[in-house]
């Protein structure tokens, strides 16, 4: 038993020693005195320390207190001192001398050895050479702060952005490129990227399309918000990063700004594209606007004017006063081409006193010729240029896309031969490339000249086109229309002169002339007929905008004596659309006069149905566009009961335009008409035919079939 016992005992002291032994460090027991005298020391002492065991332990060839590295000695004493203390264990890490002078790490845990009255009688523990792992983070440490010496001082902006678009991480590149003062600051300012930094909505999504169909981004441009307000461009080169799992965390980037370099960018397509003095745009970025021109005008069906401009005394002036003066002279005259045109036309300069003008979207030449006789009288004003005085004139020729040509340089080769064409004409003038387009542009400007001298020369006359009141079978009054007549030649129709009249502004005298001359005559057809009979007059868009309509009105009934009673006053439907408010005053202004008033072409405008109930109106007169078809139209007569319905139930009659057929009038008196005018009854007749109508159906009053076979097929509007 005792034998068994023992070698139990061996067998287990010699597990113990060789577990101490495989150790990869080395035991130590030392006594807590001032040199930590050792009185025991496991294998490995010489692998550790470079020593014998027995130069620590009987030889006395070196202390422990000795080895340990000087810098070390009073860290170590003070952390064992107070281990023993406070009856703790310890951990140390200090270096150790070697033999060989070497010097090393090493790691000590140990704890204090207490006798039965608690009076310390060692120090245990164990030491290991970390020596390798501190080198391991002492390298670490080393990259991590180059890292972040790179991080903190690199110009170039660093972050870690969430899947949401949320800073996580960022340096003090990135605050300075947005503007920021802080890092915190940056971090509450910006909590949604795409929403809050980025211009463009939906970049940031652009962004993530982008990570996710390749795994990165580079030189990604965008616009951002700088915490100023003002927008900046910034390039960022981005890539995912993901976890052990393959799960994407986060992204991470750069950010440069590119702000000056895009400025630089635009600065030199600017100059590329625009001439150096005037700063219009040149012959490149003319062929691009043109091309575009021409790709709407076929979208639109439309057309765009290529204008060629020659100043024709600027040579003279340029020679003479030196080129300071004509440069001057080229920005004056840049300045007013840019005037005369609409925002969505091109002034080109060419070079020396050549220009182009590009004018799009047009209908009609009268239009484009419109254009050109205020670039001519634009340019023919004088100028001052060094307290000098000078008057120069321009020579124009046109060309017209896509009736003269289909392509830019055939267009710019014809208007430049037009222009020519133009100086030989005298100067200060224009002609179009085709003889056609130019015929008509004379005869415009000889109709407009003409209309000038209309009211000098008491050409034009009213034609009287009476209305028949359905609920009586009685002619109540009659619509004044304008006829012009000159001396000599065939009557013009008002459909040829009168939008020359309102685009040149004659309308507004013509239609003082048409009202004073109504009204007098209505005064004449009262005494002749009755005291009842109604004479209506048109106002045409611009009079209605005229602050001097209402005075006006009320002058010209004093001065004829025309009871209010008997004028009414058609307004077409477009004029009550642009400023209702405006427009209802000024109709309630007309109303406290005692006319009439009624709203014209019915149904082809844009009334607003919540205005429509506060307009002081006494007739809704439905355009003969609904009425001339009703036989063949179907979808007509509802549009016409509608119409109808709605004049009634806002308390108005109801007038239907441009009745001709018996079938159009029985129709209208069966859906609630109340009135109508049109040739059924009778066409626009001068003064004193209109007399002897009104006489021949007052013998036959109620007769409607009658004046039906008084029809005349030709149409005068």
């Amino acid at each position: 038993m005792k034998s068994s016992m023992l070698g139990w005992i061996m067998d287990k002291e010699r597990m113990l020693n060789a577990l101490i032994n495989n150790l990869d460090g080395m035991l130590y027991c030392c006594l807590n005195d001032s040199q930590w005298t050792m009185v025991y020391l496991g294998q490995g002492c010489r692998e550790l320390t470079g020593y014998e065991a027995s130069d620590f332990l009987t030889d006395n060839t070196i202390t422990w207190k000795a080895a340990i590295h000087p810098e070390y000695r009073k860290t170590v004493r003070e952390i064992i001192d107070q281990a023993v203390i406070s009856r703790q264990k310890f951990v140390i890490e200090d270096q150790f001398v070697q033999a060989s002078g070497e010097i090393i790490w090493i790691s000590e845990r140990g704890c204090p050895l207490y006798d039965e009255s608690g009076k310390v009688e060692a120090i245990e523990g164990f030491l290991q050479n970390i020596t390798s792992q501190k080198q391991s983070q002492l390298a670490a440490y080393e990259a991590e702060t180059r890292y972040r010496s790179i991080f903190e001082n690199v110009a170039e902006g660093i972050y870690q952005t969430s899947l949401d678009g949320q800073y996580l991480n960022f340096n003090p590149a990135l605050v300075k490129i947005y503007g920021y003062e802080s890092a915190d600051e940056l971090r509450t300012a910006i909590t949604d990227i795409n929403r809050q930094l980025y211009v463009e909505l939906g970049k940031r999504g652009e962004f993530v399309a982008l990570m996710s169909s390749f795994g990165i981004v580079k030189n990604f441009e965008a616009q951002a918000y700088h915490k100023s307000g003002e927008i900046i461009w910034i390039s960022e080169n981005a890539r995912e990063v993901r976890d052990q799992h393959g799960r994407l965390i986060f992204y991470e980037g750069t950010v440069k700004d590119i702000t000056e370099r895009k400025m630089y960018e635009k600065e030199l397509e600017y100059q590329s594209t625009h001439d150096a003095l005037t700063g219009l745009p040149n012959r490149t970025l003319m062929i691009d606007r043109l091309q575009q021109f021409m790709g709407i005008a076929d979208r639109d069906n439309k057309k765009v004017a290529v204008v060629f401009l020659d100043l024709d005394q600027f040579k003279i002036i340029n020679d003479s006063m030196g080129h300071h003066t004509g440069d001057e002279l080229l920005k004056i005259m840049a300045c007013r081409l840019l005037h005369c045109i609409r925002e969505t036309d091109t002034v080109v300069r060419l070079g020396g006193d050549e220009f182009v003008l590009l004018i799009t979207g047009q209908h009609k030449i009268e239009d484009i010729s419109t254009c050109m006789r205020k670039v001519l009288s634009s340019v023919a004003e004088p100028c001052q240029i060094n307290n000098q005085e000078f008057i120069v004139s321009c020579s124009i020729g046109i060309s017209v896309y896509p009736d003269d040509a289909k392509d830019t340089t055939a267009l710019l080769k014809y208007a430049d031969s037009a222009m020519y064409k133009a100086k030989q004409t005298g100067r200060n003038t224009f002609q179009f490339y085709t003889a056609e387009l130019n015929k008509r542009s004379m005869e415009r400007l000889d109709l407009e000249y003409r209309l000038r001298l209309a009211l000098e020369n008491n050409e034009f006359l009213l034609h009287y086109q009476p209305k028949l009141d359905l609920s009586t079978g009685s002619i109540f009054g009659a619509e004044a229309l304008l006829r012009w007549q000159p001396p000599s030649g065939e009557m013009i129709s008002p459909a040829s002169f009168i939008p020359v009249a309102e685009e040149t502004g004659l309308i507004e005298d013509i239609g003082r002339w048409v009202l004073q001359e109504a009204c007098h005559q209505a005064v004449a057809l009262n005494k002749h007929f009755g005291n009842n009979f109604s004479i209506a007059v048109n106002v045409s868009p611009r009079e209605f905008r005229q602050d001097s309509l209402v005075s006006s009105v009320l002058g010209v009934l004093q001065k004829s004596g025309l009871n209010p009673a008997c004028l009414e006053l058609e307004i077409t439907e477009n004029c009550l659309v642009h400023n209702p408010k405006s427009f209802i005053k000024i109709l309630n202004e007309l109303k406290s006069l005692g006319i009439r008033l009624a709203i014209d072409d019915f149904g082809t405008g844009y009334s607003s149905m919540a205005y429509l109930k506060d307009f002081p109106v006494d007739h809704l007169k439905i355009d003969q566009v609904f009425v001339s078809q009703l036989e063949n139209e179907s979808s007509n007569m509802a549009i016409l009961k509608a119409i109808i319905a709605l004049g009634h139930s806002l308390g108005m009659n109801v007038i239907a335009e441009g009745v001709e057929t018996a079938f159009q009038r029985d129709f209208l008196r069966g859906v609630g008409c109340d009135k109508l005018q049109g040739y059924h009854i009778s066409k626009p007749l001068p003064l004193h035919e209109f007399k002897k109508f009104m006489q021949e159906y007052s013998t036959s009053i109620g007769n409607i079939q009658y004046y039906a076979a008084r029809t005349v097929p030709s149409r005068v509007a």
